[in-house]
């Protein structure tokens, strides 16, 4: 079975053409544990000989989050959007504003709040992102010398 064929079918069920830089994109951010900026993706995709300009993958990117199949971490710092690829898991991060790095938070501390907040507003939940930003600890010992 083609490794890609899943994402191929996913492209098509959302009316997206398979075209070799979207299944490169998306088979990259599967295979990773952290999100990737488009600098990033871009760099991979020279490293594997696949023609793309940095706009297309702006242009894919910004696709592909449309069909909900990347998520995107925003950053606090203006620094460029990090994505991965939705796994339809809630997740929350620690993402350092130093070296961007990004930890996966344990459980979600938002569920009951969501809840409450449902009910004394009326409104019907759809989701929520939490993500929190610092200084890992090599950042903090880089910074203190």
């Amino acid at each position: 079975m083609n490794p890609n064929e899943s994402f191929e079918n996913a492209l098509k069920s959302k009316g997206l053409k398979a075209t070799k830089q979207r299944l490169a994109i998306l088979e990259m951010l599967k295979q990773t544990e952290k999100p990737f900026s488009a600098e990033q993706l871009y760099l991979k995709m020279a490293e594997q000989e696949i023609p793309v300009n940095l706009s297309t993958i702006y242009r894919i990117l910004d696709q592909l989050l449309h069909k909900k199949l990347v998520v995107r971490l925003g950053m606090m710092d203006g620094s460029p959007a990090l994505y991965e690829y939705n796994q339809a898991m809630h997740k929350h991060y620690l993402i350092c504003l130093g070296c961007k790095k990004t930890v996966s938070i344990e459980g979600c501390p938002l569920s009951g709040y969501e809840q409450e907040l449902a009910k004394s507003t009326g409104y019907q939940m759809e989701g929520h992102r939490l993500d929190i930003y610092g200084y890992c600890p090599e950042c903090q010992t880089k910074m203190k010398s």
